[in-house]
């Protein structure tokens, strides 16, 4: 029983998922003081003593892939709301920026059709 609870362990341990860091278009994202990415141990399963040992390697790895995760996951958050802040602020900036001019037109076109209107009366006037 002891060997196929061991076998049964090993083989949940051993089964993770590949890590890659993290593309788009080319560029590379590395997260900040998380040191370098665990390596995934060769596992031996040739002998019970190398089993074994193999076991313990993947507990190891497992519990340091873990802490890099969570610092990488730490890590990302944080980076993702410098970046949702600055696009929060560059956003707020066009449109105000957007608005003024809008406003701008908008005052410019209210004036115009009044000089217009005035200036239309009063030549109707004159012309009468």
């Amino acid at each position: 029983m002891k060997k196929k609870t061991a076998l049964l362990t090993g083989v949940v341990l051993a089964c993770g998922w590949g890590v890659a860091p993290a593309q788009a278009a080319g560029h590379v994202w590395v997260p900040q003081n998380c040191g370098d990415e665990p390596t995934a141990p060769a596992v031996d399963v040739s002998t019970v003593e190398r089993y074994n040992a193999s076991v313990d390697k993947v507990s190891a790895y497992q519990k340091e892939a873990r802490a890099y995760n969570s610092c990488v996951v730490r890590s990302a958050l944080h980076e993702e709301t410098a970046i949702s802040e600055d696009a929060k602020d560059r956003i707020s900036f066009v449109h105000d920026s957007s608005s003024a001019v809008q406003k701008r037109i908008a005052g410019n076109f209210e004036k115009l059709t009044a000089t217009l209107k005035a200036g239309s009366a009063r030549l109707q006037k004159a012309a009468q």
